[in-house]
């Protein structure tokens, strides 16, 4: 059976390798002059490959439709995963967070460890070769690459989201499927730094704060909240914990979202008090500010001043109870207003795709034109940062490739 495979990412890969391990005759088509372009930037050059949690808790990091996954993950998981890339003589490890890298920190291992094994099951690879439409034919698809036509069993559309177009996800993908009578849902940028309304998120550019928690509510709704590492930049505000938070606020209105950092997580409102009325006691002499330094980088002093509107100059002797409550509700929840989001392009992966109610979770086949199979950021699945979306991306790829080599579907 001969299987075309649209677009050399991680998805792309994974599935010509599973199709061509069950037997089928597989050629992977990609755009760009060499495969993996995408992973050679994940997790800041090093390619977060996966995450090492477990069945149900690698799901419960899974946002957007993880019951989904359900049935391909159990068939392939991130444990499945580790094994065959390290089978193809790529050493991985497992840092913070279950996070898991080449040992070599380089995302070139794996880009190399997934092309011996296409190599190994004689998948061709045809590079610089990009698929203007997928056409319906007899028995199968025929591939209009504008010079040239050729024709496949089936087809596997592997074409990547929106995000960071100059990787290839350009979009391209989602005009084929269309074309072909699917729905796609509408893309957003999922795993995006946060425009602000305030200057000082601005000025404190470079700024990381850890241990902190950063809470985005709308109303009396929770939307997030989590404790970890962020980052002031030129823009507003960016780092682990804001990615993650805009997986939950990029669908909302951003005007009835607030948003708060805890400084003092570790801390109660009573803790805290207790904390700042020591340090005036023992320093009653010393202006705010300079206490504020021993709890707060310093670039950050006057900001907390600021908003809790008691100037940094004002000796501790004077702080009022009144002053110190404004203190503490500053230090205990600093707001942040979101103004919006960096552009798609700049997303870590895309929000929206194909919608699932078109593809078999089974066999990752298409419903509205069978023999075309979907898999990655082609379809409306993404998840937190750490790894999740690229064992998404494997994990679809792999169920994709494995149905379509075995798939016995009568035209």
């Amino acid at each position: 059976m001969s299987i075309a495979v649209i677009g050399g990412g991680a998805a792309g890969m994974m599935a010509a390798i599973a199709a061509a391990q069950a037997g089928g005759e597989v050629t992977l088509f990609d755009g760009n002059e060499k495969l993996g372009k995408k992973l050679y930037i994940t997790g800041k050059g090093r390619c977060n490959v996966t995450n090492a949690a477990r069945g149900d808790e690698f799901l419960k990091n899974v946002v957007r439709n993880p019951r989904f996954l359900y049935s391909s993950f159990s068939a392939f998981d991130n444990e499945a995963l580790m094994a065959l890339i390290e089978s193809a003589g790529t050493e991985l490890k497992v840092e913070r967070g279950g996070r898991v890298f080449p040992a070599s920190d380089k995302a070139s291992d794996i880009t190399r460890a997934l092309e011996r094994l296409m190599n190994q099951n004689k998948v061709r690879v045809s590079l610089k070769s990009r698929v203007r439409h997928i056409i319906p034919a007899d028995g199968g698809f025929d591939l209009d690459f504008g010079r040239e036509t050729r024709r496949f069993d089936r087809v596997i559309c592997a074409c990547g989201g929106v995000s960071y177009p100059s990787t290839g996800s350009d979009g391209g993908g989602f005009a084929l499927v269309r074309e072909l009578g699917h729905e796609v849902t509408a893309l957003r940028p999922s795993l995006i730094p946060v425009l602000t309304r305030e200057q000082w998120c601005r000025d404190l550019q470079g700024l990381s704060l850890k241990n902190v928690r950063l809470t985005a509510q709308k109303g009396k709704k929770t939307l997030y909240t989590e404790l970890g590492e962020m980052l002031f930049t030129h823009f507003g505000i960016s780092g682990p914990l804001v990615l993650s938070m805009s997986c939950f606020i990029v669908d909302e209105d951003l005007s009835k979202v607030e948003i708060f950092i805890d400084m003092k997580p570790g801390l109660t409102r009573e803790q805290l008090e207790r904390r700042l009325l020591r340090d005036f006691e023992e320093r009653p002499r010393v202006a705010l500010g300079t206490v504020l330094c021993g709890l707060l980088p310093r670039a950050m002093t006057p900001v907390v001043a600021s908003i809790a509107q008691v100037p940094e100059e004002t000796p501790v002797s004077q702080v009022t109870r009144e002053m110190r409550q404004r203190l503490v509700d500053a230090l205990k929840g600093l707001p942040v207003h979101a103004a919006g989001f960096r552009p798609v392009s700049e997303a870590i992966v895309t929000r929206g795709g194909v919608k699932i109610s078109q593809v078999d979770p089974r066999t990752m086949q298409s419903k509205v034109r069978p023999g075309l199979y979907l898999a990655g950021e082609m379809l409306d699945v993404d998840a937190f940062t750490g790894g999740f979306n690229l064992q998404v991306a494997f994990t679809t790829g792999h169920c994709a490739g494995l149905s379509a080599a075995r798939s016995d579907l009568d035209r």
